[in-house]
């Protein structure tokens, strides 16, 4: 399945991509459904689309919980810079 991945950095520094646009689009959900769906601005959800913001913690668990995907499968490290 080809899937946009965007890319933001963890705390380390290590690129990071997620899968998040891909999910929402693969089920029909505006960017605005989504953040109500989590709770969250429509502009949280863009940047984290676009790779500009890391979602904290309880955020990209409730993200993997609301897309039934284990957490590694929507956020991963950039395996080029590996």
């Amino acid at each position: 399945m080809d899937r946009h991945r965007g890319r933001t950095r963890c705390a380390v520094g290590a690129p990071v991509n997620n899968a998040v646009r891909a999910l929402r689009t693969e089920r029909g959900w505006s960017q605005a459904h989504l953040a109500e769906l989590l709770r969250v601005s429509r502009q949280t959800v863009i940047a984290i689309e676009s790779g500009k913001y890391d979602p904290s913690l309880p955020l990209a668990f409730s993200i993997s919980t609301l897309f039934r995907q284990p957490i590694e499968l929507i956020f991963f490290p950039d395996q080029e810079s590996a």
